[in-house]
């Protein structure tokens, strides 16, 4: 194998159709994202049903403008977990590049992409992780905390038992008559809104690492139900101050506990601005140092797939170790670690 081999990634998971060409395990050279929001929108979620449409519509020409006339080694995809219909999709077009291209496949765990994202910054892979960390991978649909050793060694510490963060804001957003995807819009709203108008409760599960929000949701619909005349602003800024409370409070708990001094906060909910600021300020104090995905990488696109798969196989060159492969798709994958103990 080739230190400066060529990945191409493919990530089909929920509503975002992309590809992307890492060279090197540095290089970001093309990293194409297809945003399904047009199709969901009228529905205030995703229609996995129309998930898979665009997928199959869309795949072909997202790839061949990543590919263009690059060469590639491999081909990666995300196999799970996951819709199955745009995993099926994504697995039938990583099969027939790989199979014209002759060139060998791999299965990637979805939610590893979410964590090794935060190692990308603009078209490079920084390398910025710290092991070992606790990562919180925070998106539409997932909410999870990780022990990480290492890229291939980890521990899941807790998930959401319901609603995943993302979900929770989309939800309240339809409650509140707001546009999708609703996370923007209520911190949109939220920012001439008052943090401490409505007390909204924060379900910290003690003695778990695990979260639930679909509580806060519902204490919002209550809420609205009871308040004929209310502030949407208000609504907003009180359920946004809710929702990162919680996350922010869980992860520095489980930071303190596994005795680690980095994490790391992948996801579309990454992005949140005020996630962002109070994640960092919470975490300065306990001396920790918080790596961030770069919003532009926070959705789901296929550059972090690529990096996962070009860590396992950088990995499997240097040590000899077999690698499954995982091309089997997988909605309800759990984490798999590939790391031998070293």
């Amino acid at each position: 194998m080739k230190a400066d081999f060529s990945i191409l990634g493919i990530e089909s998971t929920c509503d975002e159709t992309s590809a992307s060409l890492l060279r090197g395990g540095r290089e970001i050279v093309t990293n194409v994202i297809y945003s399904q929001i047009e199709e969901h929108k009228k529905y205030h979620g995703v229609v996995p049903e129309l998930a898979s449409r665009a997928h199959a519509a869309k795949i072909a020409s997202v790839i061949a403008q990543a590919v263009q006339d690059y060469p590639i080694d491999y081909v990666a995809f995300a196999s799970g977990p996951g819709l199955p219909g745009g995993l099926m999709v994504g697995r039938v077009a990583a099969e027939t590049l790989a199979n014209f291209k002759k060139v060998p496949i791999l299965g990637v765990n979805h939610l590893e992409g979410h964590i090794f994202a935060c190692d990308l910054e603009g078209t490079q892979v920084k390398g910025r992780l710290h092991f070992p960390l606790v990562a919180l991978v925070v998106s539409g649909g997932h909410t999870e905390l990780w022990y990480v050793r290492n890229y291939g060694d980890y521990k899941v510490l807790g998930r959401t038992r319901d609603d995943a963060a993302g979900e929770a804001f989309d939800k309240v957003a339809k409650l509140l008559g707001l546009a999708y995807p609703g996370g923007p819009q209520v911190s949109k709203q939220a920012l001439s809104g008052r943090r401490d108008a409505i007390h909204f409760p924060r379900p910290l599960l003690p003695g778990t690492w695990e979260f639930s929000f679909s509580g806060i949701k519902t204490a919002v619909s209550y809420y609205l139900r009871d308040h004929q005349k209310f502030s949407i602003p208000d609504v907003c800024a009180s359920f946004e101050q809710a929702m990162v409370d919680t996350l922010v409070t869980k992860t520095l708990q489980a930071a303190k506990k596994c005795k680690v001094k980095h994490i790391a906060v992948g996801g579309g909910v990454a992005a949140n601005t005020l996630l962002r600021e109070q994640m960092q300020a919470a975490a300065i104090q306990q001396g920790i140092e918080t790596h961030f995905v770069d919003r532009k990488l926070s959705s789901d696109n296929a550059a972090m797939i690529a990096l996962v798969a070009y860590q396992k196989l950088a990995y499997a060159e240097r040590t000899g170790a077999k690698l499954a492969t995982h091309i089997n798709i997988n909605p309800n994958m759990k984490v798999h670690n590939w790391r031998l103990k070293e």
